[in-house]
């Protein structure tokens, strides 16, 4: 059972295999769980020109879909972030904690700066891979989708559009990810800390730190996400100017034209109720299944 794990005797690194195998299992838990409340924000974020595909809250858009295009609908993609989410968030933990312990973040005192640099470090290498799948999810999210299958929308998207559309939101995805992840994982492991400062396996403490670091991440980093998810799906749009946007200074261009200042926060509220979840159930998982794996 984890609460009879000797976890203060534990070292604080666990060694890249426990770290990536607890990592895989941790994200695919995260996205799975939350994947509904993730297809609202997509379809929320997107600059349409149908009227249909607008929405003024959560729960108009939880209420529309399900009543119009099924409960199923709200699922559509969730295949590509799990082929996606586990290797993923392997490399991503692998990354985090080889850099943390490099940087001498596991030695006492304040380490926010070593922390930082391990949530960036991982964010580049772990996006890396996770992108493309992230791009299909979201072709595969929008309103009226034409793909039903992960396989056929990779190869209709490559066909198309060849295969910089898999990467044209990397950069864009950078920008968000690096500080999104240097703000959460700082806030974690300060959180955490103060929350349990003998270090000892506390599920309260990984849960509380990693809601807390989730949204204040989210919040911070939502203008951003809203430029990604245009340039992710500008293939599906009939705007002629959203599929000739071509970087993150043109997604700003199109949200200030369309929505002025409040379209950088289109989607905030979704984005802060899955992500808020979503972190502390990442963080309790790889922390239970660190643990669980060390002493099995």
């Amino acid at each position: 059972m984890a609460d009879e794990i000797d976890y203060e005797s534990l070292p604080p690194n666990a060694g890249l295999a426990v770290n990536m195998l607890a990592g895989a299992l941790a994200g695919i838990s995260e996205h799975a769980v939350l994947f509904p409340i993730d297809s609202i924000k997509t379809r929320m974020q997107v600059f349409a020109s149908s009227p249909v595909a607008v929405y003024t809250g959560v729960g108009n858009a939880f209420t529309r879909i399900s009543s119009t295009e099924g409960m199923r609908a709200l699922w559509r993609g969730v295949s590509s972030v799990v082929l996606g989410a586990g290797p993923a968030h392997a490399v991503h933990f692998g990354t985090l904690e080889a850099v943390k312990e490099l940087a001498g973040g596991n030695e006492a005192g304040n380490q926010w700066v070593a922390h930082s640099l391990a949530g960036a470090s991982a964010t580049i290498a772990a996006d890396a891979l996770m992108n493309p799948f992230d791009v299909i999810k979201q072709r595969m999210q929008v309103h009226k989708s034409e793909f039903r299958s992960v396989f056929t929308c990779a190869r209709v998207v490559y066909r198309n559009e060849g295969l910089a559309a898999f990467y044209v939101s990397y950069p864009t995805t950078l920008a968000i990810s690096i500080p999104f992840n240097a703000i959460q994982y700082t806030v974690y492991e300060q959180v955490k800390r103060f929350m349990n400062p003998r270090g000892e396996y506390s599920p309260t403490s990984h849960i509380t730190a990693g809601a807390v670091a989730g949204a204040v991440a989210a919040a911070v980093t939502t203008p951003l996400d809203v430029a990604k998810t245009i340039l992710q799906t500008r293939g599906t749009s009939t705007d002629a100017d959203i599929r000739n946007v071509r970087g993150m200074s043109d997604a700003f261009r199109v949200i200030w034209q369309r929505d002025g200042l409040k379209g950088f926060g289109r989607g905030l509220t979704p984005r802060v109720l899955t992500i808020m979840p979503s972190t502390a159930l990442c963080w309790l998982s790889y922390e239970f299944f660190k643990a669980a794996i060390r002493t099995a």
